[in-house]
């Protein structure tokens, strides 16, 4: 089962636990990390999450994510295709960078794109999409059925 974890997915298990929700959100990531170690899961890694990871000013949450997409089996670069798609649906109403990653996620064939963002999760049930766009929580969830 191939997974697309977003920035701020991966970097989820660094948040600060002042909500319940993050912290079991952390913890739903940290399962889905130690299924990537174990083989259970595969791990999709691409050009947008590196330009992403490489923004953040935190050195301690850039080698986190680094290290992280190092596990990754499978790179996916951009290609006019992902750009093409991404302008699609950008004009759907999703952040550029959002875009980009549920392109790259669809052109990997991921079965799951996974964000913590609630407005990205909210606006990706409205469009019709090649990939399940899940929180990490039911992410868990549905890997346990």
């Amino acid at each position: 089962m191939k997974i697309y974890l977003d920035v701020c997915a991966i970097q989820r298990p660094l948040d600060t636990f002042d909500q319940i929700r993050i912290v079991l959100e952390a913890e739903a990531v940290l399962g889905i990390l130690s299924l990537f170690e174990r083989g259970i899961l595969e791990l999709l890694s691409s050009d947008a999450l590196v330009f992403e990871t490489e923004q953040n000013p935190f050195p301690l949450r850039r080698e986190h994510a680094r290290a992280v997409l190092s596990k990754a089996r499978e790179h996916l670069s951009l290609s006019p295709e992902v750009i093409q798609r991404a302008k699609q649906l950008t004009n759907l109403g999703l952040q550029p960078l959002d875009a980009l990653h549920l392109g790259l996620a669809e052109t990997g064939k991921a079965d799951y794109f996974c964000p913590c963002d609630d407005r990205l999760l909210r606006k990706s049930k409205q469009i019709e999409l090649q990939v399940k766009v899940v929180s990490p929580v039911e992410l868990i969830q549905e890997i346990e059925k």
